[in-house]
């Protein structure tokens, strides 16, 4: 592909390079998050309770922690375009392999190495963008259209892996969802432009990540505002099920909600982050998600107050995710692909930590305290947030 320059400055296939990145990281969030819409029919189907089908989640983002920073050192000297593309192709076979697991173990297997895979997927692309779009300006907006496409993945995928499962069942519902990476891996390759490299990853970058507090603080509120809302993402269909007896159809119902505020969310950051700046918005969408897990938590046998809470929740959930990337790409855009995959990891640790305690309330009956501690997490992030602009100034 010609990526000459045209009148306004814009690379005429950037715009198309960046559709694929965001699809790209639909597919990703599907991968990722895809349990979550389908738990009730994976524990009656594989025979299994609903905290051992929540460990798809918590073992999965263990292995996303360690695998996002170790792809990104071993992948850190590949051309992006076949780097990217080959994730997709590979995640795509993964997931066909699953629709076929047998029992629980052998689709547990499956899914730990699918996800080391696709672990790459998140942080290199966002160091793509980095690389094709280098007018500091434009950035940012163009990191939060990207990320997008996990607001899409909850506000569109979630929502309609709910309902495909519930009609098709979870292994069809796989098997489409291989298909779909497949074609998003032969658009990697059309709209990515070759020989794309970025700075390698070596030892000396995670030591000069590790010695900067500013990154450091950065990846702590990361931590905490992911804890607390993975306390109650995962488990979204069962609480909702066993606490306001809500149906399958009123589940997808609020992934949908959940989903289309947070790409509403995604779109005004995007638009008022070049006046105030990353951190400032940061704290505003952190804020509507504390707000979100509150009225979840005070409000959860009451099937119209969970809607209330996702709506809130969904406003924050990936924006404040988006400027956590934009801050730590914009402080040192060189290293985008080291510090994104860090930000990637510490998302993943929070999603560990936050399933692993819901998981162990779920298990011990403690439905209702599950979204009050979500909402002490998400309160300690913006504590440390507001810290962190303080000491800035």
């Amino acid at each position: 592909m010609n990526y000459s320059v045209s009148a306004a400055g814009m690379p005429r296939g950037t715009k198309l390079a960046l559709f694929a990145l965001l699809l790209g990281n639909l597919f990703t969030g599907i991968a990722v998050l895809s349990p979550s819409a389908m738990m009730s029919e994976l524990s009656s189907n594989l025979g299994v309770t609903i905290p051992r089908a929540g460990l798809l989640i918590t073992f999965g983002a263990v292995v996303l922690t360690i695998g996002s920073p170790l792809m990104a050192w071993l992948a850190s000297r590949f051309d992006r375009r076949l780097l990217l593309a080959g994730t997709m192709f590979v995640s795509a076979a993964l997931h066909a392999a699953m629709a076929l697991a047998p029992e629980y173990f052998s689709l547990l297997a499956l899914r730990l190495v699918m996800l080391a895979v696709v672990a790459l997927f998140t942080p290199q692309a966002a160091g793509v963008v980095a690389l094709i779009e280098p007018d500091p300006a434009r950035r940012a907006g163009a990191i939060s259209f990207v990320f997008l496409g996990w607001s899409l993945a909850v506000a569109i995928g979630l929502p309609l892996i709910t309902l495909l499962t519930h009609h098709i069942g979870w292994r069809m519902t796989l098997a489409l969802l291989a298909a779909s990476m497949l074609v998003c891996a032969f658009l990697l390759l059309r709209a990515l432009p070759a020989k794309l490299f970025a700075a390698p990853v070596s030892l000396s970058t995670w030591l000069s990540v590790a010695r900067n507090p500013f990154m450091l603080l950065v990846l702590l509120i990361t931590v905490l505002q992911t804890s607390g809302q993975f306390h109650v993402f995962p488990y979204i269909e069962p609480l909702s099920t066993k606490l306001a007896d809500a149906t399958p159809r009123e589940v997808g119902a609020l992934f949908a909600i959940f989903g289309v505020t947070g790409f509403i969310g995604n779109v005004i950051a995007a638009r008022i982050v070049g006046g105030l700046g990353p951190m400032k918005t940061s704290v505003i969408f952190l804020g509507l998600i504390f707000l979100g897990i509150l009225v979840w938590a005070f409000g959860a046998h009451y099937f119209v107050m969970l809607a209330l809470g996702a709506m809130l929740w969904g406003m924050g959930f990936a924006a404040a995710n988006s400027m956590q990337q934009a801050r730590l790409v914009g402080a040192a855009p060189a290293l985008a692909g080291a510090t994104v995959a860090l930000n990637t990891s510490a998302l993943y640790i929070g999603q560990a930590v936050g399933s692993g305690i819901s998981g162990l309330l779920y298990s011990r009956g403690d439905f209702d305290a599950i979204g009050f501690s979500a909402a002490a997490f998400v309160a300690a992030s913006i504590a440390a947030a507001v810290l962190f602009t303080r000491s800035v100034r």
